[in-house]
């Protein structure tokens, strides 16, 4: 596939997306950017939530690692099902009851300001990296097969796309969000779906054809039970459900958009008509993954070293132009959803937790955007910061990367939460931020040390709950036994 031809693909899809921008966005005020003026169909944020869970990682990195994982990662998206309902039965309502628009702000009155701040800088750390992450692995695949030939350097190719985003988020934010995000979504799925069907017509197989050759694969051994490897089933579905509910019900990003519908009956509709969705595109990407193995194999192409490029290799390549131009879409409708909301639910954070824009009755409407306008710019430039230091030093798979870090950088979030909505500890404010620095050092100190003092023991994803739980016992410590500030859970 020839890159003039990628790029007029790219270039249709985003005119396409600055349309619908363009149409949802130009009656937008500060509530609208924020929340959606609280109006967004619950059906909407159900399907757009595809592409913000899934995003480029799973795309390219998800397929990829199931030569050596096989389908354990479905292990972790059984436990996701747990997560998402806590999340609708005990976080959603909390959420409604105080009417946040940052969640972060739950913790500002449950425990104080200090605590606030901490919850929000820690959201802030954890999406810049993982946004970043995730960016990364699908702006690669466009520079490797694309920019490349062409001499562009990869710096620049990340700040045009970069660009390409602020353009169409930087005046509607959530109010055009959802609706950019069903278009996108829809996208993605297509791009697995038509994906599947040209590897079919590579190995001359038919539904049921393609069903027994991913059946008698051993890549798609699902269930694990090695008690000491990091995909033990029970470690792998319990880390599961706190990955759902940390990097969606405690995450600004996944819940400003849930925020945003109209009621708490239509949010809770919403996650519960999400999961099976969930459920089975997953499975459709770890099929993809066997598939394409399959097809190297039968093919006698050689399978790269890092798996992330086995399927833009195959797509660009030898599974012809049909499979291209299906890769490419699925691809680009990835790249544009793995960092178009987090550059608005970013800002809305900053402004909110930091700024406290919405309680600036000194400010008219007009200052506020402004300054907001001006945040969103300087989470663009971030971004693309990070995205380079990323690049610059990622030797591992993406994938298993982003959720490491979310590992680290989401554990104090799971503490505070749990702790405010469990205990009536008072705690002392402004120990917090401290104590939420210590818990992920002493978990990355475990982590490297607990083979040769757990008898062969290796961390996987429960590392979040690890270091959530220590981040809970450090606050205790210095808590005060007494009534909670503020709204308790």
């Amino acid at each position: 596939m020839s890159p003039s031809l990628i790029l007029g693909c790219v270039a249709v899809y985003f005119a396409l997306l600055l349309g619908i921008a363009w149409v949802t966005g130009r009656r937008a005020n500060e509530a609208g950017y924020f929340l959606g003026n609280r109006n967004s169909p619950w059906w909407l944020i159900a399907f757009g939530l595809i592409g913000d869970s899934l995003s480029g990682v799973t795309f390219i990195s998800v397929p990829g690692e199931v030569g050596a994982k096989h389908f354990s990662y479905l292990q972790i998206v059984f436990g996701y099902v747990l997560g998402y309902v806590v999340i609708a039965e005990v976080l959603l309502p909390l959420y409604y009851r105080l009417n946040l628009t940052s969640i972060y702000t739950y913790l500002g009155q449950r425990f104080g300001p200090a605590t606030q701040r901490t919850g929000a800088f820690f959201f802030v750390l954890s999406r810049t990296l993982g946004s970043a992450a995730r960016l990364f692995l699908a702006v690669n695949v466009f520079q490797t097969f694309v920019f490349d030939q062409l001499g562009v350097p990869f710096w620049l190719t990340t700040a045009v796309i970069l660009a390409l985003m602020l353009a169409y988020t930087y005046r509607g934010g959530i109010q055009t969000l959802v609706w950019t995000d069903l278009f996108q979504s829809s996208f993605l799925l297509l791009g697995v779906t038509l994906s599947i069907v040209a590897i079919a017509r590579g190995l001359d197989l038919d539904l049921a054809g393609l069903v027994s050759r991913i059946h008698a694969s051993p890549t798609s051994e699902t269930f694990f039970w090695d008690w000491r490897a990091p995909n033990y089933f029970w470690k792998q579905f319990l880390s599961g459900a706190f990955i759902a509910i940390v990097m969606t019900g405690l995450d600004q990003n996944m819940m400003q958009k849930n925020l945003s519908c109209r009621s708490l009956r239509e949010a809770k509709k919403n996650i519960y008509a999400f999961v099976p969705v969930l459920l089975g595109v997953n499975l459709l990407f770890l099929s993809l993954g066997t598939l394409l193995f399959e097809y190297a194999q039968a093919k006698g192409i050689a399978i790269p070293a890092r798996t992330d490029l086995l399927f833009p290799t195959l797509a660009l390549g030898p599974l012809g132009t049909f499979a291209a131009v299906v890769f490419v879409l699925g691809l680009t409708a990835a790249t544009f959803n793995s960092a178009d909301s987090v550059l608005t639910t970013l800002t809305t954070s900053f402004c909110i937790d930091f700024l406290h824009l919405d309680r600036r009755t000194d400010l008219d409407e007009r200052t506020r955007a402004r300054r907001r306008h001006w945040v969103h710019i300087g989470f663009a430039i971030i971004l693309l910061l990070v995205i380079l230091g990323f690049r610059a030093w990622n030797d591992d798979s993406v994938i298993s990367t982003v959720f490491k870090i979310a590992g680290y950088t989401y554990g104090p979030l799971l503490g505070l939460f749990v702790l405010g909505m469990t205990t009536k500890f008072a705690v002392r404010d402004r120990w917090v931020p401290a104590l939420c620095v210590a818990a992920p050092v002493l978990s990355g100190w475990l982590d490297r040390n607990s083979a040769a003092w757990l008898g062969g023991y290796r961390f996987g994803f429960e590392l979040l709950m690890l270091n959530g739980l220590l981040t809970a016992l450090a606050v205790v410590c210095l808590a005060r036994r007494g009534n909670p500030k503020g709204t308790a859970g």
